[in-house]
């Protein structure tokens, strides 16, 4: 299995002083920072977009993993390139050819059961294209059966284990199922997303992740290194 990562989600830190909080999280040896960039439509949240991405890859040297929690990722896939985005995470769901009601995200979480595999292919191969890994990420609801047609083109695959949206939320128990069986066909980086702490870390590592994004377990820690330590020597 690939070695384990600690990725800090900068969603969970303080915007207010968002430098020194990068700056912390480095000290801290966290391996890259996770950025979660949501449009109130295939999550119900609004985020940032490329100008504070920007703005992150100006203060840091390391690996940034922007999440595209967002519906057409397509469209918007060249800003994040030339930004300067060393992996770029899209969603199955935002390919899923059924009709969704955006009205209805609040309470119902976007599941994948039909994709359009030739437009998520097409879109893996622009990210592979141009330098940058691409990976593709589950919601809680889909089944990972979903995306074995195309994981040979994928970098890296990112399970959530929240329904996106906010941090804070309590991890859920049927993920460690998805990421053995993922694993047990796959050998590419597999990164778990929501509800990672101390004692759900070493689950999801045993079941076969090995990069843990880490968002209020970190920012709400009084000791950023006591932390990732916590969940790097496990």
């Amino acid at each position: 299995m690939p070695p384990i990562h600690i990725s800090a989600s900068l969603l969970s830190a303080n915007f207010l002083c968002l430098e020194d909080e990068m700056k912390r999280s480095e000290e801290a040896g966290v391996h890259s920072f996770h950025l979660d960039i949501m449009d109130g439509h295939l999550a119900p949240n609004l985020s940032y977009g490329p100008p504070i991405v920007h703005k992150i890859r100006q203060g840091t040297r390391l690996p940034l993993d922007t999440h595209l929690m967002i519906d057409n990722p397509g469209i918007f896939l060249d800003d994040y390139i030339e930004i300067g985005a060393d992996s770029i995470l899209i969603h199955a769901e935002a390919y899923d050819i059924s009709e969704v009601n955006p009205r209805d995200i609040k309470q119902t979480p976007r599941i994948a059961t039909q994709i359009d595999y030739s437009l998520l292919e097409a879109d893996l191969f622009h990210i592979k294209n141009n330098g940058v890994k691409a990976g593709i990420t589950l919601n809680p609801g889909t089944e990972i059966n979903i995306i074995e047609p195309i994981l040979k083109e994928c970098d890296s695959v990112l399970i959530m284990s929240v329904n996106p949206g906010y941090s804070g939320q309590a991890f859920i128990e049927s993920t460690l199922d998805k990421i053995q069986a993922l694993r047990s066909i796959y050998s590419g980086d597999i990164k778990v997303d929501g509800g990672i702490n101390n004692v759900t870390a070493p689950r999801v590592i045993e079941a076969g992740a090995n990069v843990l994004v880490t968002a209020s377990y970190l920012y709400g820690s009084s000791n950023y290194k006591e932390a990732v330590n916590s969940l790097t020597k496990l």
